[in-house]
């Protein structure tokens, strides 16, 4: 079996349960998928949506990031005091560190600019993403 996904959001949680949704669509029903939120709420809803285990905050994240096999997320969840504060620096931090590949969605944020980034809809970029995490399995699994 492959390495747990690591799907981390924050705020709502509405793109990482976007990504955990077509993630179950796509994989294997039996894909370790671990939500981490950077609040209860998007840790919730990320639950909801199909991912197999969740935790939430600061130390959950510092210390479950080195679980997985990927990262999955908005671009926002590597840059310290993103998504209004939520994104401390120590969380930011631990992503960065961890071993796994990180696949961030290029979402648009009024603190920063990614010239040369198209603008994709969120819908597409989900895909996206969830079909790199899908092949780069299929890599491991050759």
């Amino acid at each position: 079996m492959n390495k747990p996904i690591v799907v981390i959001d924050g705020m709502g949680g509405g793109i990482g349960a976007q990504l955990i949704s077509r993630l179950r669509e796509i994989l294997d029903k039996q894909q370790d998928i671990i939500a981490l939120g950077a609040n209860f709420g998007a840790t919730e809803r990320m639950l909801k949506a199909g991912a197999t285990r969740g935790a939430t905050g600061e130390n959950a994240i510092r210390v479950s990031v080195r679980l997985g096999g990927f990262i999955v997320g908005p671009i926002g969840i590597v840059i310290p005091n993103s998504m209004m504060g939520e994104i401390t620096p120590i969380m930011a931090d631990a992503i960065l560190a961890s071993p796994c590949e990180r696949i961030l969605l290029p979402v648009k944020n009024e603190h920063f600019t990614l010239p040369g980034v198209e603008v994709t809809p969120l819908s597409r970029a989900i895909e996206l993403a969830a079909d790199v995490v899908k092949e780069r399995l299929a890599k491991e699994d050759a």
